[in-house]
């Protein structure tokens, strides 16, 4: 699965990303390698949620 990401370097340093596609999934970290591991837990943390088990209000 390819999805895009983008990158922002930190005005306090090192950088925090987002993926557009996934409302809500963003991270964060101290170096770009951080910010690569992190991505990655992001993704997998935000497609894991079953959208079954979260009630929606009408």
């Amino acid at each position: 699965m390819k999805l895009k990401v983008i990158i922002h370097e930190a005005e306090e340093g090192g950088y925090w990303a987002e993926v557009p596609s996934i409302i809500g999934c963003a991270t964060q970290g101290d170096s770009f390698n951080e910010l690569l591991t992190n991505i990655y837990e992001a993704v997998e943390g935000c497609l894991s949620v079953n959208v079954q088990d979260i009630p929606i209000i009408h």
